[in-house]
């Protein structure tokens, strides 16, 4: 193969296979080339990587060593996508009845939502992570983004049983904003115990869907190891129920009389900033 050939096959290849230990003599194969000529190549294609700001390569050596495609976003890219994301949700035409806010086209736009996942992967790079759990309905397409770059499963907590599913452990839990007792649950056999859990989520307000999510993982002996909201409400510290988080965007007020919405960014860059020191 041509060095240009190459460079094209392997950036594909590591794109695709994101977090996925890659070894030298895999690509040497396919590529019917020498180590020394991966080597060179896998210098160009991680320079080219961080020029772009959309991630990096990690080396690893030993016998059992290569590479990983490490997913990220730089701190410029994650800026300019929360300003505008800030922006579009500043939209007066968002503003539903009873003071709640319309997001669910930003959740049906796939490029965007992938951008979303690929911010979460960034801030939770450096951790180790099992699994992806969200909630139905609307976390779903966040928690699969996150999931494609950090390269786990996902897991999806339902309100009511399904019988295709088998057996299953359920929970009451008390809603943070409405203190209402609702019920989830989870399969038994959708995740192994003390697996390390990654909880996404669309929305928080108090964080009772999410504590409740956390005491279902308790049952399976699992450990939370990050908590991610696209969007969360304005702190209100006497009712929030979940402190430890990361947030892209907050809104801070609804306002249904004059129409208008103040949303700012999240504590996404306390964490980015922890990871990418």
């Amino acid at each position: 193969m041509k060095r240009s050939d190459r460079l094209v096959a392997m950036t594909n290849y590591l794109i695709e296979h994101p977090s996925q230990l890659v070894s030298l003599p895999f690509f040497s194969k396919e590529m019917d080339s020498a180590k020394s000529s991966i080597s060179e190549d896998l210098t160009i294609i991680n320079k080219n990587f961080q020029k772009q700001g959309i991630g990096y390569l990690e080396s690893i050596s030993g016998a059992a060593g290569g590479v990983k495609y490490i997913p990220s976003y730089s701190l410029e890219n994650c800026k300019s996508f929360i300003r505008d994301l800030c922006e579009q949700l500043e939209d007066p035409g968002r503003i539903l009845p009873g003071g709640y806010l319309y997001m669910s086209d930003l959740l049906n736009e796939p490029s965007k939502v992938r951008n979303i996942g690929r911010l979460f992967a960034s801030a939770f790079s450096d951790l180790e992570i099992d699994v992806v759990v969200t909630v139905a309905t609307k976390g779903i397409p966040l928690a699969y983004a996150v999931a494609s770059f950090l390269n786990v499963p996902v897991v999806i907590v339902r309100r009511d049983p399904k019988v295709t599913e088998g057996s299953t452990v359920s929970i009451n839990y008390v809603s943070g904003s409405s203190k209402k007792i609702q019920t989830m649950v989870l399969p038994k056999r959708s995740l192994q115990e003390g697996a390390k859990v990654c909880i996404i989520d669309d929305f928080m307000k108090a964080g009772g869907t999410i504590n409740g999510m956390k005491a279902l993982l308790d049952e399976f002996k699992a450990e939370v190891t990050a908590v991610g909201v696209l969007a969360e409400a304005e702190d209100e510290e006497e009712d929030r129920v979940v402190l430890d988080y990361t947030s892209i965007v907050q809104i801070n007020n609804v306002d249904m009389k004059n129409k208008q919405i103040e949303v700012r960014e999240g504590n996404f860059f306390d964490h980015y900033s922890e990871n990418h020191i």
